[in-house]
């Protein structure tokens, strides 16, 4: 076991995460990799794709779509049907201002997102106002599956500043990005936990993570024992030890091609990814599939159902 540690500390010291990692374990880089476009119709479009999350209740796949310059983010919402997936349409919960970057909980109940949406309560801001203020959200469903109103998280989670990617990690830490003081660079990774007496303790994820660049995305695997980040150049990976997160690695070039990919999606058994790619003028932001040839081959979930 020992010397397996060590050789797993190798591999991240030189880079190579995937074509190290072992039998059991999912990496990136591994022989039989593969990256293909991912773009089922009605999904791709013309304009930019990305942050893509199943529902575990119902199937429906929800993802971000926005202008090709990645402005104007929109949560939508597709099912799958005998012809494919159905043309996306805005959630119920949709509000005003933009929202991105879902996230189910594992039962399928609870999925958390983005917003500058106007609290409840408070009056819309003109028109012309540019909203600023992003923050974390949550939004509930009840016995019959009908989703309930959007809650915003409360202080000291959620600040002046702007929050990204919220990410519920099997321990129970909400990771997320913001650009909020206190952090070590422009934008850091942070997490947050709420305590029994309902108030929340957040915390930066430490300089193995973040750097005095910008961090925005932390996405934990759903063993727990790795996480994969978007940083100011693209994705990399950490992985879970005893004394904490290991330092960031970056992936290699069949997924980091040219640092503007985000929104990853891991697939349960984590041999499968889904992630967006600006393609920097040839099309827009486009999703694509990474697999390392070991998961499950019906992830992500087929449409028409086979």
């Amino acid at each position: 076991m020992r010397r397996a540690l060590a050789a797993s500390a190798a591999c991240l010291a030189a880079g190579l995460i995937g074509a190290c990692a072992s039998a059991a374990t999912p990496g990136f880089g591994a022989r039989g990799e593969t990256v293909e476009p991912w773009a089922p119709a009605r999904i791709a479009s013309a304009r930019f794709e990305s942050h893509p999350a199943f529902d575990p209740l119902t199937g429906d796949l929800y993802f971000v779509r926005s202008a090709p310059d990645f402005t104007g983010w929109r949560i939508l919402t597709s099912h799958c049907g005998a012809d494919g997936w159905s043309e996306p349409v805005e959630p119920a919960f949709a509000g005003d201002g933009v929202e991105a970057d879902p996230w189910f909980t594992a039962d399928g109940r609870t999925l958390y997102f983005i917003s500058s949406r106007t609290p409840d309560g408070a009056p819309p801001p003109p028109a012309a106002t540019p909203r600023k203020d992003l923050d974390l959200w949550r939004v509930q469903r009840d016995a019959h599956g009908r989703w309930g109103r959007p809650q915003r998280l409360p202080e000291p989670i959620n600040s002046p500043a702007a929050e990204w990617f919220p990410r519920l990690a099997p321990d129970g830490w909400l990771y997320f990005g913001s650009n909020r003081p206190g952090g070590l660079g422009k934008t850091d990774l942070w997490r947050a936990r709420q305590g029994r007496d309902g108030v929340w303790t957040v915390q930066n994820a430490g300089p193995a993570l973040n750097t005095p660049d910008d961090e925005y995305e932390p996405l934990v695997s759903a063993d727990g024992k790795r996480m994969v980040l978007m940083a100011a150049d693209g994705l990399y990976q950490s992985v879970r030890g005893a004394h904490g997160w290991s330092k960031r690695v970056k992936l290699g070039p069949a997924i980091d091609a040219n640092g503007s990919e985000i929104g990853a999606l891991l697939s349960p058994d984590g041999h499968s990814m889904l992630f967006a790619r600006d393609l920097k003028g040839e099309r827009s932001g486009e999703l694509l599939l990474w697999r390392d040839g070991k998961g499950d081959p019906n992830w992500p979930p087929r449409c028409p159902h086979e």
